[in-house]
Protein backbone atom coordinates (compact mmCIF):
# COMPACT_ATOMS: atom_id res chain seq x y z
CA UNK A 1 0.00 0.00 0.00
CA UNK A 2 3.08 2.24 -0.14
CA UNK A 3 2.26 3.52 -3.63
CA UNK A 4 -1.34 4.11 -2.55
CA UNK A 5 -0.19 6.25 0.39
CA UNK A 6 1.92 8.27 -2.05
CA UNK A 7 -1.13 8.87 -4.25
CA UNK A 8 -3.50 9.82 -1.43
CA UNK A 9 -2.90 13.55 -1.88
CA UNK A 10 -4.24 13.25 -5.47
CA UNK A 11 -7.63 11.83 -4.47
CA UNK A 12 -9.39 15.23 -4.56
CA UNK A 13 -8.07 15.90 -8.07
CA UNK A 14 -9.31 12.44 -9.14
CA UNK A 15 -12.81 13.23 -7.80
CA UNK A 16 -12.86 16.63 -9.55
CA UNK A 17 -11.84 15.13 -12.93
CA UNK A 18 -14.27 12.25 -12.58
CA UNK A 19 -17.17 14.64 -11.81
CA UNK A 20 -16.19 16.52 -14.97
CA UNK A 21 -16.60 13.31 -16.96
CA UNK A 22 -12.93 12.65 -17.64
CA UNK A 23 -12.26 9.03 -18.49
CA UNK A 24 -10.26 6.69 -16.33
CA UNK A 25 -7.27 6.42 -18.63
CA UNK A 26 -7.07 10.18 -19.11
CA UNK A 27 -7.27 10.74 -15.34
CA UNK A 28 -4.46 8.25 -14.83
CA UNK A 29 -2.33 10.10 -17.38
CA UNK A 30 -3.06 13.51 -15.92
CA UNK A 31 -2.32 12.38 -12.37
CA UNK A 32 0.75 10.34 -13.37
CA UNK A 33 -0.53 7.15 -11.81
CA UNK A 34 -1.02 3.69 -13.22
CA UNK A 35 -4.44 2.88 -14.75
CA UNK A 36 -4.81 0.01 -12.32
CA UNK A 37 -4.31 2.27 -9.29
CA UNK A 38 -6.65 4.92 -10.72
CA UNK A 39 -9.34 2.29 -11.30
CA UNK A 40 -8.95 0.99 -7.72
CA UNK A 41 -9.41 4.47 -6.24
CA UNK A 42 -12.29 5.30 -8.64
CA UNK A 43 -14.27 2.18 -7.67
CA UNK A 44 -13.69 2.75 -3.93
CA UNK A 45 -14.85 6.37 -4.13
CA UNK A 46 -17.75 5.53 -6.43
CA UNK A 47 -18.91 2.84 -4.02
CA UNK A 48 -18.94 5.44 -1.24
CA UNK A 49 -21.01 7.81 -3.43
CA UNK A 50 -18.28 10.44 -3.52
CA UNK A 51 -17.99 10.82 -7.32
CA UNK A 52 -21.39 12.46 -7.64
CA UNK A 53 -21.65 16.21 -7.19
CA UNK A 54 -20.25 19.52 -8.38
CA UNK A 55 -16.55 19.59 -9.39
CA UNK A 56 -15.83 22.56 -7.14
CA UNK A 57 -17.49 21.16 -3.99
CA UNK A 58 -14.94 18.49 -3.18
CA UNK A 59 -15.03 16.31 -0.02
CA UNK A 60 -12.33 16.60 2.62
CA UNK A 61 -9.21 14.53 2.05
CA UNK A 62 -9.84 12.65 5.29
CA UNK A 63 -13.27 11.56 3.99
CA UNK A 64 -11.74 10.33 0.76
CA UNK A 65 -8.97 8.54 2.62
CA UNK A 66 -11.47 6.77 4.88
CA UNK A 67 -13.48 5.57 1.88
CA UNK A 68 -10.38 4.07 0.25
CA UNK A 69 -9.29 2.38 3.48
CA UNK A 70 -12.76 0.84 3.91
CA UNK A 71 -12.58 -0.66 0.45
CA UNK A 72 -8.93 -1.58 0.71
CA UNK A 73 -7.94 -1.93 4.37
CA UNK A 74 -4.16 -1.94 5.01
CA UNK A 75 -2.80 -5.44 5.51
CA UNK A 76 -2.12 -6.50 9.05
CA UNK A 77 1.62 -6.93 9.45
CA UNK A 78 2.66 -10.48 10.11
CA UNK A 79 3.63 -10.86 13.74
CA UNK A 80 7.23 -12.00 14.03
CA UNK A 81 8.42 -13.54 17.26
CA UNK A 82 11.54 -12.05 18.80
CA UNK A 83 13.98 -13.42 21.30
CA UNK A 84 12.60 -11.20 24.07
CA UNK A 85 8.88 -11.96 23.67
CA UNK A 86 8.83 -14.45 26.54
CA UNK A 87 10.63 -11.97 28.78
CA UNK A 88 8.53 -8.88 28.06
CA UNK A 89 6.72 -8.93 31.45
CA UNK A 90 10.11 -8.82 33.16
CA UNK A 91 11.36 -6.09 30.84
CA UNK A 92 8.18 -4.04 31.29
CA UNK A 93 8.48 -4.21 35.07
CA UNK A 94 12.17 -3.27 34.95
CA UNK A 95 11.35 -0.38 32.60
CA UNK A 96 8.69 0.92 34.98
CA UNK A 97 11.12 0.63 37.90
CA UNK A 98 13.70 2.75 36.07
CA UNK A 99 16.20 -0.10 35.62
CA UNK A 100 18.48 0.45 32.63
CA UNK A 101 18.43 -1.99 29.71
CA UNK A 102 22.05 -3.07 30.29
CA UNK A 103 21.40 -3.84 33.94
CA UNK A 104 18.34 -6.03 33.30
CA UNK A 105 20.12 -7.77 30.40
CA UNK A 106 23.11 -8.55 32.61
CA UNK A 107 20.86 -9.91 35.34
CA UNK A 108 18.85 -12.16 33.01
CA UNK A 109 22.03 -13.53 31.48
CA UNK A 110 23.38 -14.26 34.93
CA UNK A 111 20.27 -15.77 36.52
CA UNK A 112 18.21 -17.32 33.69
CA UNK A 113 19.78 -20.28 31.91
CA UNK A 114 17.34 -20.18 28.97
CA UNK A 115 17.67 -16.44 28.32
CA UNK A 116 19.38 -16.04 24.93
CA UNK A 117 18.36 -12.56 23.78
CA UNK A 118 21.06 -10.13 22.71
CA UNK A 119 21.60 -6.75 24.33
CA UNK A 120 20.44 -5.11 21.08
CA UNK A 121 17.14 -7.00 21.31
CA UNK A 122 16.61 -5.74 24.86
CA UNK A 123 17.42 -2.19 23.77
CA UNK A 124 14.87 -2.42 20.93
CA UNK A 125 12.29 -3.69 23.40
CA UNK A 126 13.03 -0.75 25.67
CA UNK A 127 12.65 1.62 22.70
CA UNK A 128 9.18 0.16 21.96
CA UNK A 129 8.20 0.57 25.61
CA UNK A 130 9.45 4.14 25.57
CA UNK A 131 7.42 4.98 22.44
CA UNK A 132 4.32 3.35 23.95
CA UNK A 133 4.76 5.36 27.14
CA UNK A 134 5.10 8.64 25.27
CA UNK A 135 6.84 11.79 26.39
CA UNK A 136 6.75 12.50 30.12
CA UNK A 137 7.49 15.73 31.99
CA UNK A 138 10.91 14.43 33.07
CA UNK A 139 11.91 14.06 29.41
CA UNK A 140 11.62 17.78 28.78
CA UNK A 141 14.98 19.56 28.79
CA UNK A 142 14.47 22.88 30.53
CA UNK A 143 16.99 25.60 29.59
CA UNK A 144 18.35 27.21 32.75
CA UNK A 145 19.59 30.79 32.68
CA UNK A 146 22.09 31.68 35.39
CA UNK A 147 23.08 35.08 36.69
CA UNK A 148 26.68 36.34 36.29
CA UNK A 149 29.01 34.79 38.85
CA UNK A 150 26.32 32.45 40.13
CA UNK A 151 27.17 28.92 38.89
CA UNK A 152 30.12 26.92 37.62
CA UNK A 153 30.02 23.29 36.49
CA UNK A 154 33.01 20.95 36.79
CA UNK A 155 33.87 17.50 35.46
CA UNK A 156 36.65 15.22 34.23
CA UNK A 157 36.80 13.75 30.73
CA UNK A 158 39.08 11.02 29.39
CA UNK A 159 41.25 12.31 26.53
CA UNK A 160 43.54 9.39 25.68
CA UNK A 161 47.19 8.78 26.59
CA UNK A 162 50.16 11.10 27.09
CA UNK A 163 53.78 10.49 27.93
CA UNK A 164 54.82 10.97 31.55
CA UNK A 165 58.55 11.82 31.75
CA UNK A 166 58.60 11.21 35.52
CA UNK A 167 57.57 7.56 35.19
CA UNK A 168 59.03 7.16 31.71
CA UNK A 169 55.86 5.62 30.32
CA UNK A 170 52.66 6.47 28.52
CA UNK A 171 49.72 6.97 30.88
CA UNK A 172 45.98 7.61 30.67
CA UNK A 173 45.14 11.30 30.79
CA UNK A 174 42.01 13.28 31.71
CA UNK A 175 40.99 16.86 31.21
CA UNK A 176 39.52 18.80 34.13
CA UNK A 177 37.07 21.46 32.98
CA UNK A 178 35.32 24.20 34.95
CA UNK A 179 32.89 26.31 32.91
CA UNK A 180 31.04 29.40 34.13
CA UNK A 181 27.31 29.09 33.50
CA UNK A 182 26.71 32.68 32.45
CA UNK A 183 29.56 33.55 30.10
CA UNK A 184 30.65 29.97 29.21
CA UNK A 185 34.26 31.00 29.82
CA UNK A 186 36.17 27.88 30.81
CA UNK A 187 39.27 26.64 32.59
CA UNK A 188 40.90 23.36 31.48
CA UNK A 189 43.91 21.31 32.63
CA UNK A 190 45.26 17.90 31.61
CA UNK A 191 46.13 15.51 34.45
CA UNK A 192 47.14 11.89 34.99
CA UNK A 193 44.77 11.11 37.87
CA UNK A 194 41.42 12.04 39.43
CA UNK A 195 42.55 11.82 43.06
CA UNK A 196 41.12 13.98 45.81
CA UNK A 197 44.29 16.09 46.06
CA UNK A 198 44.27 16.71 42.29
CA UNK A 199 40.56 17.57 42.39
CA UNK A 200 41.11 20.15 45.15
CA UNK A 201 44.20 21.72 43.63
CA UNK A 202 42.51 22.13 40.24
CA UNK A 203 39.58 23.95 41.84
CA UNK A 204 41.96 26.37 43.53
CA UNK A 205 43.85 26.85 40.26
CA UNK A 206 40.60 27.48 38.35
CA UNK A 207 39.49 30.14 40.85
CA UNK A 208 42.85 31.87 40.52
CA UNK A 209 42.49 31.71 36.72
CA UNK A 210 39.06 33.38 36.86
CA UNK A 211 40.19 35.84 39.52
CA UNK A 212 37.19 35.00 41.72
CA UNK A 213 34.85 32.28 42.96
CA UNK A 214 31.33 31.38 41.71
CA UNK A 215 28.66 31.13 44.39
CA UNK A 216 27.62 27.58 43.45
CA UNK A 217 29.70 24.75 42.00
CA UNK A 218 27.96 21.79 40.34
CA UNK A 219 30.17 18.67 40.30
CA UNK A 220 29.36 15.26 38.96
CA UNK A 221 28.79 12.47 41.48
CA UNK A 222 32.42 11.36 41.25
CA UNK A 223 34.11 9.93 44.31
CA UNK A 224 36.35 12.94 44.92
CA UNK A 225 33.33 15.21 45.37
CA UNK A 226 30.41 13.09 46.58
CA UNK A 227 30.75 10.01 48.74
CA UNK A 228 27.10 8.97 48.72
CA UNK A 229 24.83 10.21 45.95
CA UNK A 230 21.16 11.09 46.34
CA UNK A 231 18.63 9.26 44.18
CA UNK A 232 16.04 11.98 43.82
CA UNK A 233 14.94 15.36 45.07
CA UNK A 234 13.41 13.85 48.22
CA UNK A 235 16.74 12.32 49.24
CA UNK A 236 19.05 15.30 48.86
CA UNK A 237 19.50 15.38 52.63
CA UNK A 238 21.32 12.05 52.23
CA UNK A 239 24.11 13.63 50.21
CA UNK A 240 27.44 12.95 51.82
CA UNK A 241 30.03 15.39 50.54
CA UNK A 242 33.62 14.38 50.72
CA UNK A 243 35.11 16.01 53.82
CA UNK A 244 38.05 17.37 51.85
CA UNK A 245 35.68 19.02 49.37
CA UNK A 246 33.72 20.53 52.26
CA UNK A 247 36.87 22.19 53.56
CA UNK A 248 37.61 23.56 50.09
CA UNK A 249 34.08 24.98 49.83
CA UNK A 250 34.30 26.59 53.28
CA UNK A 251 37.66 28.15 52.48
CA UNK A 252 36.53 29.72 49.18
CA UNK A 253 32.95 30.38 50.30
CA UNK A 254 30.97 28.52 47.60
CA UNK A 255 28.05 26.09 47.87
CA UNK A 256 28.13 22.59 46.35
CA UNK A 257 25.14 21.35 44.33
CA UNK A 258 25.98 17.87 42.97
CA UNK A 259 24.30 16.80 39.74
CA UNK A 260 21.63 14.07 40.13
CA UNK A 261 22.67 10.49 39.52
CA UNK A 262 22.51 9.31 35.88
CA UNK A 263 21.47 12.78 34.71
CA UNK A 264 24.35 14.29 32.72
CA UNK A 265 21.97 16.78 31.13
CA UNK A 266 21.74 18.50 34.54
CA UNK A 267 25.32 19.68 33.99
CA UNK A 268 25.09 20.00 30.24
CA UNK A 269 27.28 23.09 30.05
CA UNK A 270 30.38 21.28 31.29
CA UNK A 271 29.50 18.11 29.38
CA UNK A 272 29.43 20.20 26.22
CA UNK A 273 32.67 21.95 27.19
CA UNK A 274 34.47 18.64 27.78
CA UNK A 275 33.35 17.38 24.36
CA UNK A 276 34.50 20.66 22.80
CA UNK A 277 37.99 20.31 24.35
CA UNK A 278 38.26 16.72 23.14
CA UNK A 279 36.97 17.30 19.61
CA UNK A 280 38.69 20.62 18.98
CA UNK A 281 41.88 20.92 21.00
CA UNK A 282 42.81 17.27 21.55
CA UNK A 283 41.98 16.38 17.94
CA UNK A 284 44.66 18.79 16.72
CA UNK A 285 47.14 18.66 19.62
CA UNK A 286 50.57 17.53 18.45
CA UNK A 287 52.20 17.36 21.90
CA UNK A 288 52.76 13.94 23.45
CA UNK A 289 53.89 15.11 26.91
CA UNK A 290 51.67 16.60 29.60
CA UNK A 291 53.52 19.87 30.27
CA UNK A 292 53.72 21.18 26.68
CA UNK A 293 50.19 19.94 26.02
CA UNK A 294 48.92 21.96 29.01
CA UNK A 295 50.78 25.05 27.82
CA UNK A 296 49.11 24.73 24.43
CA UNK A 297 45.75 24.12 26.13
CA UNK A 298 46.03 27.40 28.07
CA UNK A 299 46.67 29.27 24.84
CA UNK A 300 43.76 27.49 23.14
CA UNK A 301 41.37 28.41 25.99
CA UNK A 302 42.09 32.13 25.56
CA UNK A 303 42.62 32.45 21.81
CA UNK A 304 40.20 29.85 20.43
CA UNK A 305 37.62 28.79 22.99
CA UNK A 306 37.46 32.28 24.47
CA UNK A 307 37.01 34.13 21.19
CA UNK A 308 34.52 31.86 19.40
CA UNK A 309 30.88 32.89 19.09
CA UNK A 310 29.05 30.66 21.54
CA UNK A 311 25.84 29.24 20.09
CA UNK A 312 23.85 29.58 23.33
CA UNK A 313 24.87 33.12 24.31
CA UNK A 314 25.66 34.55 20.89
CA UNK A 315 28.81 36.15 22.35
CA UNK A 316 32.50 35.37 22.73
CA UNK A 317 32.94 33.74 26.18
CA UNK A 318 36.08 35.67 27.16
CA UNK A 319 34.63 39.08 26.26
CA UNK A 320 31.32 38.15 27.89
CA UNK A 321 33.21 37.14 31.04
CA UNK A 322 35.34 40.27 31.19
CA UNK A 323 32.41 42.56 30.47
CA UNK A 324 29.73 41.19 32.82
CA UNK A 325 30.82 38.23 34.95
CA UNK A 326 34.29 38.77 36.40
CA UNK A 327 33.15 41.60 38.68
CA UNK A 328 30.26 39.46 39.99
CA UNK A 329 32.43 36.61 41.26
CA UNK A 330 33.17 36.26 44.96
CA UNK A 331 36.62 37.62 45.87
CA UNK A 332 39.48 35.23 46.43
CA UNK A 333 40.51 34.67 50.08
CA UNK A 334 43.58 36.66 51.16
CA UNK A 335 45.46 33.48 52.14
CA UNK A 336 46.53 30.78 49.72
CA UNK A 337 44.64 27.50 49.93
CA UNK A 338 46.37 24.63 51.69
CA UNK A 339 44.86 21.35 50.59
CA UNK A 340 43.30 19.37 53.42
CA UNK A 341 42.81 15.68 52.84
CA UNK A 342 40.38 13.52 54.81
CA UNK A 343 40.59 9.75 54.76
CA UNK A 344 38.93 7.04 56.88
CA UNK A 345 41.31 4.61 58.58
CA UNK A 346 41.17 1.75 61.07
CA UNK A 347 43.13 1.78 64.33
CA UNK A 348 45.21 -1.40 64.22
CA UNK A 349 46.26 -3.63 67.10
CA UNK A 350 49.48 -1.66 67.57
CA UNK A 351 47.35 1.44 68.28
CA UNK A 352 48.40 3.13 65.01
CA UNK A 353 46.69 4.07 61.75
CA UNK A 354 48.37 4.07 58.35
CA UNK A 355 48.33 7.12 56.11
CA UNK A 356 50.48 7.52 52.99
CA UNK A 357 53.09 5.03 54.14
CA UNK A 358 53.53 6.38 57.71
CA UNK A 359 52.04 5.18 60.97
CA UNK A 360 50.39 7.56 63.46
CA UNK A 361 49.31 6.56 66.97
CA UNK A 362 45.78 6.85 68.35
CA UNK A 363 44.50 6.20 71.89
CA UNK A 364 44.68 2.44 72.43
CA UNK A 365 41.02 2.17 73.44
CA UNK A 366 40.12 2.99 69.80
CA UNK A 367 41.74 -0.21 68.49
CA UNK A 368 39.48 -1.78 65.86
CA UNK A 369 37.46 1.39 65.29
CA UNK A 370 37.26 3.57 62.20
CA UNK A 371 38.57 7.11 62.62
CA UNK A 372 39.05 10.02 60.22
CA UNK A 373 42.51 11.19 59.24
CA UNK A 374 42.72 14.93 58.50
CA UNK A 375 46.03 15.72 56.82
CA UNK A 376 47.52 19.07 55.90
CA UNK A 377 50.98 19.77 54.53
CA UNK A 378 52.42 19.95 58.07
CA UNK A 379 50.12 17.97 60.40
CA UNK A 380 48.03 14.81 60.69
CA UNK A 381 45.01 14.87 63.00
CA UNK A 382 42.82 11.92 63.97
CA UNK A 383 39.10 12.32 64.69
CA UNK A 384 36.74 9.85 66.36
CA UNK A 385 33.04 10.79 66.43
CA UNK A 386 34.00 14.28 65.20
CA UNK A 387 36.29 14.73 68.22
CA UNK A 388 40.00 15.25 67.67
CA UNK A 389 41.86 12.51 69.54
CA UNK A 390 45.44 12.89 68.22
CA UNK A 391 47.74 15.36 66.48
CA UNK A 392 51.06 14.47 64.80
CA UNK A 393 53.61 16.16 62.61
CA UNK A 394 53.06 15.17 58.96
CA UNK A 395 56.78 14.62 58.35
CA UNK A 396 59.31 13.30 60.79
CA UNK A 397 62.14 10.83 61.37
CA UNK A 398 61.27 7.20 60.90
CA UNK A 399 58.11 5.57 59.67
CA UNK A 400 56.25 5.71 62.99
CA UNK A 401 54.98 8.70 64.95
CA UNK A 402 53.95 7.62 68.45
CA UNK A 403 52.51 9.56 71.37
CA UNK A 404 53.46 7.61 74.51
CA UNK A 405 50.17 8.51 76.20
CA UNK A 406 48.26 6.67 73.45
CA UNK A 407 49.64 3.32 74.68
CA UNK A 408 48.42 1.42 77.78
CA UNK A 409 50.09 2.52 81.00
CA UNK A 410 52.44 -0.17 82.23
CA UNK A 411 53.04 -1.51 78.74
CA UNK A 412 53.93 1.57 76.74
CA UNK A 413 57.60 1.43 77.74
CA UNK A 414 58.06 -2.15 76.57
CA UNK A 415 58.49 -0.95 73.00
CA UNK A 416 61.93 0.45 73.88
CA UNK A 417 64.50 -2.23 73.09
CA UNK A 418 67.78 -0.45 73.93
CA UNK A 419 69.62 -1.64 77.07
CA UNK A 420 70.87 1.91 77.68
CA UNK A 421 67.27 3.17 78.01
CA UNK A 422 66.49 0.73 80.80
CA UNK A 423 69.86 1.21 82.44
CA UNK A 424 69.17 4.96 82.63
CA UNK A 425 65.76 4.33 84.17
CA UNK A 426 67.30 2.01 86.75
CA UNK A 427 69.92 4.63 87.63
CA UNK A 428 67.11 7.08 88.39
CA UNK A 429 65.93 4.71 91.13
CA UNK A 430 69.29 4.83 92.82
CA UNK A 431 72.92 3.80 92.48
CA UNK A 432 72.27 0.36 93.99
CA UNK A 433 69.43 -0.34 91.57
CA UNK A 434 71.59 0.76 88.64
CA UNK A 435 74.41 -1.55 89.77
CA UNK A 436 71.99 -4.44 90.20
CA UNK A 437 70.53 -3.97 86.68
CA UNK A 438 74.03 -4.01 85.20
CA UNK A 439 74.60 -7.30 87.02
CA UNK A 440 71.36 -8.68 85.56
CA UNK A 441 72.47 -7.80 82.02
CA UNK A 442 75.85 -9.48 82.67
CA UNK A 443 74.42 -12.58 84.38
CA UNK A 444 74.24 -14.51 81.09
CA UNK A 445 76.74 -14.07 78.27
CA UNK A 446 74.44 -15.72 75.69
CA UNK A 447 70.78 -15.18 76.65
CA UNK A 448 69.39 -11.64 76.40
CA UNK A 449 68.17 -10.35 79.75
CA UNK A 450 66.32 -7.34 78.31
CA UNK A 451 62.84 -8.68 79.08
CA UNK A 452 63.90 -9.49 82.66
CA UNK A 453 65.27 -5.98 83.13
CA UNK A 454 62.09 -4.41 81.65
CA UNK A 455 59.96 -6.34 84.12
CA UNK A 456 62.29 -5.68 87.08
CA UNK A 457 62.61 -1.92 86.52
CA UNK A 458 58.90 -1.44 85.80
CA UNK A 459 58.02 -3.37 88.98
CA UNK A 460 60.52 -1.53 91.18
CA UNK A 461 59.21 1.85 89.95
CA UNK A 462 55.86 1.09 91.58
CA UNK A 463 57.45 0.95 95.07
CA UNK A 464 59.12 3.59 97.25
CA UNK A 465 62.80 4.17 96.53
CA UNK A 466 63.98 2.75 99.89
CA UNK A 467 62.18 -0.53 99.30
CA UNK A 468 63.53 -0.78 95.74
CA UNK A 469 67.09 -0.30 97.10
CA UNK A 470 66.64 -2.86 99.88
CA UNK A 471 65.16 -5.36 97.44
CA UNK A 472 68.03 -5.26 94.96
CA UNK A 473 70.61 -5.44 97.78
CA UNK A 474 68.99 -8.63 99.09
CA UNK A 475 68.65 -10.13 95.61
CA UNK A 476 72.28 -9.25 94.81
CA UNK A 477 73.47 -10.75 98.10
CA UNK A 478 71.84 -14.06 97.25
CA UNK A 479 72.89 -13.95 93.57
CA UNK A 480 69.28 -13.76 92.39
CA UNK A 481 68.94 -11.90 89.07
CA UNK A 482 65.38 -12.82 88.04
CA UNK A 483 62.13 -10.89 87.94
CA UNK A 484 60.44 -13.67 89.91
CA UNK A 485 63.00 -13.26 92.68
CA UNK A 486 62.48 -9.47 92.88
CA UNK A 487 58.73 -9.93 92.88
CA UNK A 488 58.89 -12.58 95.65
CA UNK A 489 61.09 -10.40 97.90
CA UNK A 490 58.63 -7.50 97.67
CA UNK A 491 55.57 -9.72 97.99
CA UNK A 492 56.85 -11.35 101.17
CA UNK A 493 58.32 -8.06 102.48
CA UNK A 494 61.74 -9.70 102.77
CA UNK A 495 63.29 -6.39 101.84
CA UNK A 496 62.26 -5.12 105.30
CA UNK A 497 64.37 -7.77 107.07
CA UNK A 498 68.12 -7.33 107.76
CA UNK A 499 70.61 -8.81 105.31
CA UNK A 500 72.70 -11.86 106.35
CA UNK A 501 76.23 -11.19 107.69
CA UNK A 502 78.23 -13.16 105.09
CA UNK A 503 80.47 -11.28 102.71
CA UNK A 504 78.76 -10.39 99.50
CA UNK A 505 80.59 -12.07 96.60
CA UNK A 506 81.47 -10.21 93.49
CA UNK A 507 79.22 -11.15 90.66
CA UNK A 508 80.53 -14.15 88.73
CA UNK A 509 82.84 -15.40 91.57
CA UNK A 510 81.74 -18.69 93.23
CA UNK A 511 83.24 -19.80 96.59
CA UNK A 512 83.01 -23.42 95.54
CA UNK A 513 82.11 -24.16 91.92
CA UNK A 514 79.55 -26.93 91.90
CA UNK A 515 81.64 -29.52 90.03
CA UNK A 516 85.15 -28.20 90.82
CA UNK A 517 87.62 -29.99 93.27
CA UNK A 518 89.31 -28.12 96.07
CA UNK A 519 93.03 -27.24 95.99
CA UNK A 520 93.81 -29.72 98.86
CA UNK A 521 92.11 -32.55 96.97
CA UNK A 522 94.06 -31.81 93.81
CA UNK A 523 97.36 -31.59 95.80
CA UNK A 524 96.71 -34.92 97.51
CA UNK A 525 95.91 -36.56 94.18
CA UNK A 526 99.18 -35.14 92.73
CA UNK A 527 101.23 -36.51 95.72
CA UNK A 528 99.75 -39.99 95.33
CA UNK A 529 100.65 -40.06 91.67
CA UNK A 530 104.30 -39.01 92.16
CA UNK A 531 104.96 -41.70 94.89
CA UNK A 532 103.60 -44.67 92.96
CA UNK A 533 106.27 -47.34 92.25
CA UNK A 534 107.35 -47.76 88.68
Amino acid sequence: MGAARTDMHRLQELVRLARMGTGSREVARLLAMSPKTELKYRRALEGAGLLAGEPDALPELSTLRAAVEVAHPPPTPRALRTSVDDWMPTLEQAFQDGVEAKAVWDKLKRTEADFAASYSAVRRAYARLRRARGVEPEDVALPVDTAPGEVAQVDFGYVGQLFDPQSGRVRKAWVFVMVLGFSRHLFARLVFDQSTSTWLELHAEAFRFFGGVPRVVVPDNLKAAVVRAAFGADDRHLLGLNRSYRELARFFGFKVDPAPVRAPEKKGKVESAVRYVKRNFMATCEHEELAPANAALCDWVLRTAGTRRHAATGQAPLAHFEGEERARLLPLPPLSFQAVRWKPATVHADSHVEFEGRLYSAPWRLIGRRVWVRATAVAVELYADDTRVATHERRGPGRRSTNEHHLPEGRRDLRFREESYWQDRANLLGEDVGRYVRAVFESDDVLSKLRDVQAIVTHLESFPAHRARATVLRAHAFGNYTYQGIKRILRDALDLEPLPTFVEPAHGELLQPRFARSAEELLARFTETTHEPH
